[in-house]
């Protein structure tokens, strides 16, 4: 290979490889939104209709205020064993273009340099470890006429942007649009 060419390649093995550990540390990111939705039902209906879904979804109450209408489901977070084969499988990619590279810049280590690979699991056991969580969603339920005249409650729901989003697919709720 010419000699200009290794130090750049390497340079790019480098790169992708902190690239790879900022994509493994962003899969155990919490993504918490806080979203308004609205719907036609009253209050206390669309409250128990909620408290049965988000039982329904492995979900506990932990606290209630009976007082403001919110209730606070803690559930717990499963890892997904296609992602932590995923992100192993990524690892083991890019320390194996990391030990190549190496092995090409280090010719007297190459053998050691080779086995670099044999670390990938530690990216699956490090996403298994850190996405097992509990997880938390926060509903409030307010009516609220002035928002619009056949819109009888508002909902606010703090949880993890996939919840959201599974609510959202899953229950006639409408999206509250900001107001600025």
């Amino acid at each position: 290979m010419s000699a200009s060419v290794l130090p750049s390649t390497f340079v790019l093995a480098l790169l992708m490889l902190i690239g790879l550990l900022f994509f493994i540390r962003a899969s155990v990111k919490d993504r918490i939104e806080v979203v308004r939705l609205t719907s036609e039902q009253p209050e206390l209906s669309l409250l128990n209709q909620l408290q049965a879904y988000f039982t329904q979804r492995a979900y506990q109450i932990v606290a209630t205020d009976a007082a403001r209408l919110q209730v606070t489901f803690e559930g717990f977070v499963r890892p997904s064993v296609a992602l932590a084969i995923f992100l192993t499988l990524l690892a083991a990619i890019g320390l194996l273009c990391l030990s190549l590279m190496l092995s090409y810049l280090f010719s007297e280590f190459s053998t050691g340099l080779l086995a670099l690979p044999l670390l990938s699991p530690l990216a699956g056991v490090f996403y298994w470890r850190k996405s097992a969580r509990p997880e938390r969603v926060l509903l409030q339920v307010e009516s609220n006429d002035a928002l619009n005249a056949e819109t009888t409650s508002v909902i606010t729901v703090t949880a993890h942007r996939d919840e959201l989003a599974e609510l959202q697919k899953r229950m006639p709720l409408k999206r509250v649009e900001s107001e600025m």
